[in-house]
């Protein structure tokens, strides 16, 4: 298991990503939801900056970005920058928030909850593809993770 928010995870991040949902996810919702998955997918090239806001010290403290890139419904890279990173889109949720997620947190919650908010990109554009971006996000969080134990979760 990778440590969140290193180079390592972000590589796991992207094999889950082009591996997409797994059969039991698959079966947990309508086939016509998942049609709209398949055809926003399809042809997907965007770029998303997927920042973590308070990291604690053993992360590099601060905020960091996974910043993913898409090209015709493929993740072709994932990497980790410090600080603000050019992206189509840019989103940022606290390193709490993050963190809840990975401990079963609903994806959709996430966003629509405004724990994880878009801070740069064309609002509109975003949320026609909403689904497809909270799947994705709901697979990010699939990905098998290691936090510090010395981190402290602020409240």
């Amino acid at each position: 298991m990778a440590m969140f928010f290193t180079q390592d995870w972000a590589d796991d991040v992207r094999r889950a990503l082009n591996d997409g949902p797994d059969e039991k996810t698959l079966a947990g919702k309508l086939e016509e939801y998942w049609d709209f998955y398949r055809l926003v997918r399809s042809g997907y090239s965007s770029s998303w900056a997927l920042g973590a806001r308070d990291l604690p010290a053993e992360l590099g403290g601060g905020t960091q970005y996974l910043v993913v890139e898409w090209d015709q419904g493929q993740a072709t890279a994932c990497r980790i920058v410090d600080g603000g990173a050019a992206a189509t889109y840019t989103l940022a949720a606290d390193y709490r928030d993050w963190r809840a997620l990975f401990e079963g947190y609903d994806a959709l919650r996430t966003v629509m909850y405004r724990k994880l908010l878009l801070e740069d990109g064309d609002l509109l554009e975003f949320f026609k593809a909403i689904y497809f971006f909270v799947e994705c996000l709901a697979l990010i969080a699939t990905v098998p993770t290691t936090f510090p134990t010395k981190a402290a979760v602020p409240v």
